[in-house]
């Protein structure tokens, strides 16, 4: 009987291990922490938070549509509320400096929290969380999340978007994450475009200072500043379809989380099929793909 050398038997058994998962790194504040939200702890034991803080989060959200999908991802994530990338870059760069395959990050969401609707910031900083990764992983993918409006910085006579509609602020967010995006060689994920839609078909409401029109969602917390557990679900479904390329929509309207959080079929099939539409108009996801039969009734996540 023949003998293998050390070196075929290493072969062999690499072809036979299973192939690591993906390690994806969320860094951003609380509009990634879930602040204001049963997102924050929501299944934290899931992912990594780097800070040691408990917290769950978009990251979380993120997991289990992931694992839902049959996809297999090692998610970590390092925030800290009220700060932008420049926060991260200089008092938490021995934690986030390492290999990763993906990393999804945002800024402060007035653009510069110092000199709102500035963008120079983001984009400067932008860039040199592309370097810092890249010099750890040449083919990192890297994402920018273009946050949503907040309806705290529209309607009140202080607010530095005051006179103007949440859709502004958002577009006007948008287009600095796209320049962001120019410099730093990252995709945007449209979340605060999602917001816009969600609100411009009637879906959600636009205004929580006049009260919340009957029928439609409140995608703002009681601050009218965070999102409520159902703007963040949204944010995760747009993550989920930008990074991976799925239809938010095949997650199914009986997706697990969702059910965890107390949210109605009516309204999981409504902000997923927003979602969609969203990433759709801009070629990031597969148009039709079919979402799966609906369960009777919807249950609780599989342990992980």
């Amino acid at each position: 009987m023949k003998l293998m050398s050390p070196l075929a038997v290493a072969v062999v058994l690499a072809a036979a291990a299973p192939a690591a998962a993906e390690s994806v790194l969320f860094i951003g504040n609380s509009f990634t922490f879930g602040a204001g939200s049963a997102v924050r702890f929501y299944r934290n034991d899931t992912v990594k938070d780097l800070n040691d803080e408990g917290v769950g989060g978009v990251p979380a959200l993120f997991e289990s549509f992931t694992r839902q999908a049959g996809l297999d991802y090692d998610v970590s994530l390092e925030t800290r509320g009220g700060t932008g990338l420049d926060f991260h870059l200089t008092e938490k760069r021995t934690v986030i400096d390492r290999r990763w395959d993906v990393v999804v990050a945002h800024g402060y969401s007035t653009l510069d929290a110092d000199k709102p609707r500035d963008p120079k910031k983001l984009v400067a900083t932008a860039k040199q969380l592309a370097d810092l990764m890249r010099a750890r992983n040449p083919g990192v993918e890297l994402y920018l999340t273009s946050t949503w409006a907040r309806a705290d910085q529209v309607y009140p006579a202080e607010g530095a978007w005051a006179g103007q509609s949440v859709g502004a602020m958002a577009t006007d967010v948008r287009a600095a994450y796209d320049e962001a995006a120019r410099g730093a060689g990252a995709t945007v994920i449209p979340v605060g475009n999602a917001w816009n839609r969600a609100m411009q078909s009637g879906v959600a409401d636009a205004n929580p200072y006049d009260g919340v029109d009957a029928g439609k969602l409140n995608l703002w917390t009681y601050d009218h500043y965070h999102a409520s557990t159902h703007g963040y679900y949204l944010e995760a479904l747009t993550v989920f379809g930008r990074v991976t390329g799925r239809d938010p929509r095949t997650l199914g309207e009986s997706e697990c989380s969702a059910f965890e959080l107390g949210m109605s079929r009516a309204e999981v099939r409504t902000l997923q099929q927003i979602a969609f539409e969203e990433l759709a108009a801009s070629g990031a996801v597969a148009h039709n793909a079919q979402p799966p039969k609906s369960e009777d009734s919807p249950r609780r996540c599989d342990a992980r």
